[in-house]
């Protein structure tokens, strides 16, 4: 493993932000960190990479506690953007390569290099402060990929990007994986998370709500979901609940091992006129929604 964080708490004063957190990141995969705001993740993230020391319990890289300059290469993008905004983008590009040991001629290679390949180097002259949100984003995703990181820690990474410059990032992401990076994954685009993540982590209050590989949290929150589309209303059946209907449309979870050609066969002697039929696993989504809009209903409860 690359990563272990094991019964880390976390106060500042008397609030108490992570509470007996442990989990472990596996080298070279993607690893979804995930929660609402104010769960916990960017305190998290800070005590892994030591800007602030933890209450009580153990974070490490590789082994031993997080430094600069220590046996394991880390590139980090933080949710708040921290570069130079009075300086030319170029510039910051290849300030930062150099406090990375890049020379100077293979600093500026590298930048130009990479804005170009992120459509910016038209902007290579320009003051970062005058770049759009989005185009910042890119630079500062920059910063965290020089170096050939063997773990990325990206914090809200698609913040502030177009549909195109998120695929693009995508991409970007991608990459480091094929060249072995480990990747620790904070978003709250569920559609990233299915795309990438081998295993995730949802925290909620400070605590693990769910942990591990991607499916098995998948099943653990309803499994599969079944869509039906049907010319007359649906029965209620032991092999099947209805959680929605929008028209036509039906959403059934299935009881535990009733599989799809039981329950369709059902459907057709119900005689419910079915004209499609679709089984899903359980998206990320409705996983978010389940368990952090059930949070916000007990607090306000």
């Amino acid at each position: 493993m690359i990563v272990s964080v094991e019964r880390f708490s976390m106060s500042f004063g008397d609030k108490r932000v992570i509470q007996d957190l442990s989990f472990e990141v596996e080298t070279g995969e993607t690893f979804g960190f995930l929660g609402s705001n104010g769960s916990g993740k960017t305190t998290t993230l800070r005590a892994l990479l030591g800007m602030i020391v933890p209450t009580s319990g153990t974070l490490h890289i590789g082994g031993t506690p997080y430094q600069p300059g220590g046996n394991t290469r880390v590139g980090y993008l933080p949710e708040e953007r921290g570069l130079y905004r009075k300086e030319s983008t170029l510039e910051v590009m290849t300030y930062f390569a150099e406090l990375k040991g890049y020379a100077k001629p293979a600093a500026v290679k590298w930048a130009t290099d990479y804005l170009e390949r992120v459509g910016l180097a038209d902007k290579a002259k320009t003051k970062l402060g005058s770049l759009s949100g989005g185009q910042q984003q890119k630079i500062q995703l920059g910063t965290a990929l020089m170096g050939e990181p063997e773990l990325l820690v990206l914090d809200e990474p698609t913040k502030g990007l177009d549909p195109v410059n998120r695929q693009l990032l995508m991409e970007l992401i991608n990459e480091q994986q094929q060249h072995g990076a480990t990747v620790i994954l904070v978003t709250h685009q569920m559609d990233e998370v299915e795309r990438l993540c081998d295993r995730i982590l949802l925290l909620r209050d400070g605590r693990a709500e769910a942990y591990g590989p991607l499916a098995a949290v998948q099943e653990q929150y309803g499994g599969r979901r079944i869509r039906v589309r049907a010319a007359r209303g649906i029965p209620p059946s032991s092999l099947y609940q209805v959680t929605k209907q929008d028209g036509d449309r039906y959403d059934l979870q299935p009881a535990v091992d009733t599989d799809d050609a039981t329950l369709l066969a059902e459907l057709v002697r119900a005689d419910v006129g079915v004209s499609a039929f679709e089984s899903r696993a359980t998206s990320m989504d409705e996983i978010f929604v389940h368990v952090y809009g059930r949070a916000a209903h007990e607090d306000a409860a």
